[in-house]
């Protein structure tokens, strides 16, 4: 039985705790905030992280707790036009194992926090901000995570799960600040009562316009609606939760057409974000040391796989560490390499969906609306089955 480290309490770093212990390691989780909890609105779970949620043991709670929508709908933001729409009922769902379904971000931190409270093996210390690491602390085979008060915390090893700006990869990459993406984000949560019946659709809806986005679609069990506009403003400065005038949010957004802007209305206590990722890089490794979710792949939003991915990364973490101490280092470079390039094409796919499908403008956005129009619900499937259809074992 080994003693693992892990920097961060999201649901990359709990999904992690949970699977390790699973394979019979004492894990301890190190949280910069005070309490356990998870910010944030709506999130999207494809087939494959119910399929990490349910190897990790939790799928079952999740899904109590999911709206199950009946398709992702593509439309023209400014003429209103529906371009396309993929089904996940019927056929989806046979061809890759699970639902597609929406969610509160607590809808999936919730379980997996509850499986490591009831966890023998594993330990929650919250107001623990880890801001280094020491490979070779207390004997060469063993790494110590240093806290902001200077205390070390010793392990066999260290699993920096502690966001974009993570101090562990700071240490491990030396990659500097993430890179800001010039988009805005605008989020709001309404109560559904307040959406006028004809436009409770059970559907992730995206309206597309000119260097902007629109996106909204049901949580907390059909009773709230989460809204999400992007604008490509040329944001240079990261921000992080800030309050936004509902006047203002109206203002970004002009060109958008009759029935999303009675949407986009709806929307109250508008919260701004600049949206940041990372470039790929091919080292996540350093001894005992390994990076996982968002501190090792920051992603955009845009092809709604930020949650999944460190899902994903749980598991094989967790697999590869089934096994001696002593092989660690080993088995954390190989899952460092297994997941690797996965990851980094769903960086880079996010990134071009931004550019080439969301925001394009005139003769590009006539190309793009024609182009998805012509597409069959099997070519739909077909062009992303090899990231909703990933199987881990």
């Amino acid at each position: 039985m080994a003693n693992i480290i892990i920097a961060g309490g999201g649901i990359g770093g709990l999904a992690a705790a949970l699977g390790i212990a699973g394979h019979g390691h004492r894990v301890t989780v190190l949280e910069r905030r005070n309490d356990f909890t998870e910010l944030g609105a709506g999130i999207q779970l494809g087939p494959n992280a119910f399929h990490a949620l349910d190897l990790l043991g939790v799928g079952a709670q999740v899904r109590s707790r999911a709206v199950y929508i009946d398709e992702l709908r593509f439309m023209d933001g400014t003429t209103g036009e529906r371009v396309a729409s993929m089904p996940l009922t019927g056929e989806y769902r046979a061809r890759f194992g699970n639902p597609y379904a929406v969610v509160q971000r607590s809808d999936v931190y919730e379980p997996l926090l509850e499986g490591c409270r009831a966890h023998p093996l594993i330990r929650l210390r919250g107001t623990s901000p880890v801001v280094s690491y020491e490979n070779g602390g207390r004997g060469p085979d063993r790494v110590s995570a240093v806290l902001a008060s200077g205390e070390r915390i010793t392990g066999d090893a260290l699993i920096g799960a502690d966001g974009i700006r993570s101090a562990v990869r700071r240490r491990l990459v030396r990659d500097g600040e993430p890179r800001v993406s010039g988009h805005t984000i605008y989020r709001s949560v309404i109560p559904m009562e307040l959406v006028p019946e004809e436009l409770r659709w059970n559907t992730v809806t995206l309206w597309a316009g000119p260097k902007w986005h629109f996106v909204h679609y049901p949580i907390g069990g059909g009773a709230f609606l989460n809204l999400a506009a992007t604008r490509d403003d040329a944001a240079r400065e990261a921000v992080v939760g800030k309050p936004a005038a509902r006047a203002h949010v109206l203002d970004e957004f002009p060109e958008l057409g009759d029935t999303a802007r009675r949407l986009l209305e709806l929307g109250r206590d508008w919260k701004a974000w600049v949206l940041c990722d990372r470039d790929p890089v091919d080292v996540w490794t350093d001894g005992r040391v390994a990076l996982l979710g968002d501190a090792a792949h920051p992603m955009l939003q845009y092809a709604a796989q930020g949650a999944c991915q460190a899902l994903e990364d749980a598991v094989v973490i967790a697999d590869a560490l089934d096994c001696a101490a002593e092989d660690f280092v080993q088995r954390l470079e190989k899952y460092g390499a297994e997941r690797r390039e996965r990851t980094a094409r769903t960086q880079l796919v996010a990134r071009e969906m931004g550019r080439q499908l969301y925001h394009p403008a005139g003769e590009e956005a006539r190309a793009r609306n024609a182009m998805l129009s012509g597409l069959t619900a099997g070519e739909m499937y077909d062009k992303v089955a090899w990231l909703h259809g990933e199987k881990l074992r």
